[in-house]
Parts: C-alpha cells; sequence; structure tokens
C-alpha cells in the first residue's frame, strides 16, 4: 500500500508545484512507483515535466485529471508514464471550471479520494500538487490524502500563511479525513546570505521542532530554469543546490518511512 501525499499552501509562490515536480522524480530515481497529479488550473506541474506539444495537446482534450474527476473517466485513462517510474495525471485549462462543477455534485469533497481508489495505492507514493487556493480542489486533495507536505517561503508573511493553513487542515481532519496528517513543513528558496531567511527558519523549527525537514530548498536558479525544458532540476542540472536540497527531501521522507514501516 502506497502513501498519499498533498502538496499544499494557500499562499502562491511559495515553491509548490516546484517542490511537487522535483520530489516526484526524486523518488522515482530512487527506485519508488510514482503517481504525480496535477490539480492546479494553471498545469505548471504538467508544463514541468512534458515539453512535448502534441502531448500536453492530448491532455488537454480528453487526458486530464478533469476528464476523471468531473466526468467519470477512469483514471487509468488520463494517466501518462512521464519518466521511468513516474506516471502524471495532468491538468488542462478545463480544470478551472471544475470549482463551479464539484459545487453541486454528491460527494464534492471526496470525489478524488473515490478516483484514486485502488489504482492509486499501487504506487508507492500519490504526490497531488493543488491550486493556491483553499477551494474544492483543495479540499478534495486533503482528503484523498495521508499526510499533506507544507513548501514555506523564508519570509515573514509566510508565518502568517502557515496558520491559516494549519487551521484548514485540523477541520479537514475532524470532520473529514481523521487519519490526516502534517508530512512535514520545508523551507523553500532558502538564501543563506539573507539574515531574514535564518530567522524565519529559526523560528519555524522552535514552532515545529518534530515538523521541519532538515533538507532545506535553497535559491537557486536552475531550479527557475528547468520547467522551460519540461524538466525537472535533478535532470536539467543534476549537480546544482536545488537537486541537491530535493534529493535530500526525497532520501528523508524514505528514511522516515522505512523507520516507520510504510
Amino acid at each position: 500500500m502506497g502513501r498519499v501525499i498533498a502538496i499544499a499552501n494557500q499562499k502562491g509562490g511559495v515553491g509548490k508545484t516546484t517542490t511537487a515536480i522535483n520530489l516526484a522524480v526524486a523518488l522515482a530515481q530512487a527506485g519508488r512507483s510514482v503517481l504525480l497529479v496535477d490539480l492546479d488550473p494553471q498545469g505548471n506541474a504538467t508544463s514541468g515535466l512534458v515539453s512535448s506539444p502534441e502531448v500536453r495537446g492530448q491532455i488537454q482534450r480528453n487526458k486530464s485529471i478533469y476528464h476523471a474527476l468531473i466526468l467519470d473517466a477512469p483514471l487509468s485513462e488520463v494517466i501518462i508514464e512521464a519518466r521511468p517510474n513516474l506516471a502524471l495525471a495532468g491538468a488542462g485549462p478545463d480544470l478551472v471550471g471544475a470549482e463551479i462543477e464539484l459545487v453541486t455534485m454528491e460527494g464534492r469533497e471526496r470525489r478524488l479520494l473515490a478516483l484514486l481508489g485502488s489504482e492509486g495505492r499501487q504506487y508507492n507514493y500519490v504526490i497531488l500538487d493543488t491550486p493556491p487556493s483553499l477551494g474544492l480542489l483543495t479540499l478534495n486533495a486533503l482528503v484523498a490524502a495521508d499526510s499533506v507536505l507544507v513548501p514555506m517561503q523564508c519570509e515573514y508573511y509566510a508565518l502568517e500563511g502557515l496558520t491559516s493553513l494549519l487551521g484548514t487542515i485540523s477541520r479537514v481532519k475532524s470532520k473529514f479525513r481523521p487519519t490526516l496528517e502534517i508530512e512535514g513543513l520545508v523551507l523553500t528558496m532558502f538564501d543563506s546570505r539573507n539574515r531574514l531567511s535564518h530567522e524565519i527558519s529559526r523560528e519555524v523549527r522552535q514552532h515545529f521542532p518534530h515538523k521541519v525537514f532538515n533538507a532545506v530548498i535553497p535559491r537557486n536558479v536552475r531550479l527557475s530554469e528547468s520547467p522551460s525544458h519540461g524538466l525537472s532540476v535533478l535532470e536539467y542540472e543534476s549537480r546544482s543546490a536545488g537537486a541537491e536540497g530535493y534529493r535530500a527531501l526525497a532520501e528523508e521522507i524514505l528514511t522516515r518511512d522505512a523507520a516507520i514501516g510504510a
């Protein structure tokens, strides 16, 4: 049985999609079978892994997560093999309307949970990339997930957004998903030359001593460049600081899971 991890933060620009892509690739390169589900209507996780215009067009026409989540297509029909050990349920522009369509659907907050079902559990890890909001798509991800990984930019306002997100996770846990846990907080865009980055890091680790990953994702130009090539940073520049950060994050998750027998 695999694990479902939602990458969530209602604040935009914190490295959420970057984390989803690179963590998925790092886990796949470590020999685990991974499914990445792109639930963000912007589709950046999809474009960040798929460079072929033909394949992107196919996803938009009939193989996006929208067709499974809203139109009841089998999950197997919308999954493509993006890399060895890495499958992708991509997003297209039609996902923009999913929030509205979900409102009137029965069991609207459990659609993704039902969709993943036994098929999603065939993977060692299912990574859910969510929109930068707390709407029905994000709610579906939280209800379907076993745990939530929170990318957190090293800046002051990130602390304020974190409080709101943790409150939402607590409410989802109490009402819909009692087993939902915090996978951990990962510090992103860390600038070792910036005093504020170190101050935020210390404060977060003080308040959440057992929930912050040791791995830190630095500010790195290769991380910004890699999506334009349809590649993860581990493929684009495997020796970059960004690649090393995400390999360390994946290794930390794998080590933790091995220790608890996951």
